[in-house]
């Protein structure tokens, strides 16, 4: 009988990208096991087609008030008989649930308290995010982890009415944290510079980007806007064919920089690159404590790079 093995990541994006690696170590440890993924709505779709996971699970994240979803999540762990359990996301959250478990518990790699296989380097929250998966998992007997793979994610981008050559920008963010935010300004004055050298500039985000990409077009003919128009495997198949990338330190740069665009990434003080960078063959990261101080004239020399 196969063991049953439970992963947990939730997301956002970037950090699902970054696990990818990992998910496919856990999958190469454990060719014969069933593995179920505990993740979150918005991302269950697209990992189903990674062929790594036997179930994918939503977790709907249940307050702890809410006795009724508790008492849902608690059986439906305990029902799925897990032989291990990696919490890639090693959150309060997420390590709290091995309490849910009955006894014995399942094997446990993460930082959860009282765990059979803790992460327990104290400078953990220093390392960047795959080098402090790997370290993890290496703790659980993983010792290696491969190079990441998106190619089951491929779709038709034929319909996009894109130029020869194209260049994919992504202005916007979290509109809750704007200090993350490249000028709008700025990003139509390079998306004018691409388009004077027949580059086109294809402008990705969703409705929380509408402000910027707004301001963009209106400054640039030459842009094409596929904001709220692209799936992830949309993105990943644009990333494939893209001559470069620039964006903001935001989750559709992970999955274009893992894709093999590529890419140049801008930071503020907000975040740390060496944390949260994105990870691929070709990324440049430029960073400003304030990203309006950043200028034009340096994000237009990566060009140079990338040409």
């Amino acid at each position: 009988m196969a063991e049953n093995i439970l992963v947990i990541k939730h997301g956002a994006l970037g950090d699902v990208v970054l696990a990818q690696g990992p998910f496919q170590a856990i999958r190469a440890a454990h060719p014969n096991a069933k593995i179920t993924l505990l993740t979150t709505k918005p991302f269950r779709s697209f990992l189903q087609g990674a062929g790594l996971f036997d179930e994918i699970w939503i977790d709907e994240k249940p307050k702890i008030w809410n006795l009724g979803q508790l008492a849902r999540l608690k059986s439906k762990l305990r029902a799925g008989d897990f032989a291990r359990v990696y919490d890639l996301q090693t959150s309060s959250r997420s390590s709290s649930y091995l309490k849910l478990f009955g006894s014995p518990k399942p094997e446990w790699s993460g930082v959860a308290k009282g765990c059979s296989h803790p992460h327990a380097n104290k400078e953990r929250g220093r390392l960047h995010t795959l080098e402090r998966q790997a370290e993890q998992l290496k703790g659980a007997g993983i010792q290696a982890i491969p190079p990441v793979d998106f190619s089951w994610a491929a779709s038709d981008i034929s319909t996009f009415p894109l130029a020869k050559e194209f260049a994919l920008l992504v202005p916007g963010g979290s509109a809750h944290r704007p200090e993350k935010r490249w000028p709008a300004a700025r990003y139509a004055d390079l998306a004018n510079e691409l388009a004077a050298k027949s580059v086109q500039p294809v402008l990705l985000g969703g409705s929380a980007e509408a402000d910027v990409i707004d301001v963009i077009m209106a400054q640039c003919e030459g842009a094409l806007n596929l904001s709220g128009k692209t799936s992830l495997e949309d993105i990943v198949s644009l990333s494939g064919k893209a001559k470069f990338a620039i964006g903001n330190d935001t989750g559709p740069l992970h999955l274009i920089a893992a894709v093999g665009c590529p890419v140049t990434v801008l930071f503020s003080a907000a975040s740390d690159p060496a944390r949260a960078r994105p990870r691929g063959p070709s990324v440049t990261v430029l960073r400003e404590q304030m990203l309006e101080d950043l200028s034009f004239e340096r994000v237009v020399e990566t060009l140079k790079l990338l040409d």
